[in-house]
């Protein structure tokens, strides 16, 4: 029997090669993207995992068993701890200090996709939640193990690739895989399809902030 994560993918698998294939995402791969639009994508990333740690501990809070409320406060702990760390060495390169990083509006994409996941945290049951939360990891490794597997020798964005194509960051995509697979597995249908929609849903914000970032998104007014 097809599992939930599966069928996911292969119901996303053209919205995936759309990301994966973006001008910004090749660039990267390329080692030819500008900084401009890179530290548009690292500071609106860095204001991205604050929210995205907040969604993954509401997670936590909903989890069914005390081994899963481990597992996304562990994970929350990496995307406001460890994630950042690449995100800070960065800003120091760049000569970007936390008042600069505070002072930076958050783009709408990113505002959007922030505000998505935690109204979908807040409102929806523990497995819908785990639908709208796997895209980020699960896109993230894929991208990242692609570029890894195709970028210049000398791009500058290496440690960037390096963290994203990592087996480290991998497992972590195999443990949020599972335990949403495990949630689908007693889910009612209905159920299902409302972490089907989440799924899509947070895969299309996830094409909206990459293209955000190629764009150097800014609001209008």
């Amino acid at each position: 029997m097809m599992t939930f994560s599966t069928d996911a993918w292969a119901r996303n698998a053209a919205r995936y090669e759309t990301i994966r294939t973006m001008p910004f995402n090749e660039a990267l791969a390329a080692g030819t993207l500008g900084r401009g639009p890179f530290e548009h994508y690292i500071v609106q990333d860095a204001h991205y995992l604050i929210g995205f740690g907040r969604a993954l501990a509401i997670a936590a809070a909903k989890a069914p068993d005390p081994d899963r409320m481990v597992q996304f406060c562990e994970a929350a702990k990496e995307a406001v701890v460890v994630e950042r760390a690449l995100h800070g060495s960065f800003f120091a390169d760049w000569g970007i200090s936390p008042d600069d990083f505070a002072a930076t509006p958050v783009s709408p994409p990113c505002h959007h996709y922030v505000s998505y996941l935690i109204a979908t945290a807040y409102a929806e049951p523990y497995e819908v939640v785990l639908g709208a939360i796997l895209p980020c990891f699960w896109i993230y490794a894929e991208i990242g193990r692609d570029i890894y597997g195709r970028a210049s020798k000398d791009n500058p964005y290496h440690a960037w690739i390096d963290t994203y194509a990592g087996e480290e960051f991998h497992e972590a995509v195999r443990r949020m895989r599972e335990a949403t697979d495990e949630a689908a597995a007693t889910a009612s249908p209905r159920t299902i399809e409302a972490m089907h929609a989440a799924y899509t849903k947070a895969t299309q914000l996830e094409w909206m902030f990459w293209n955000g970032a190629h764009t150097e998104a800014a609001w209008p007014l």
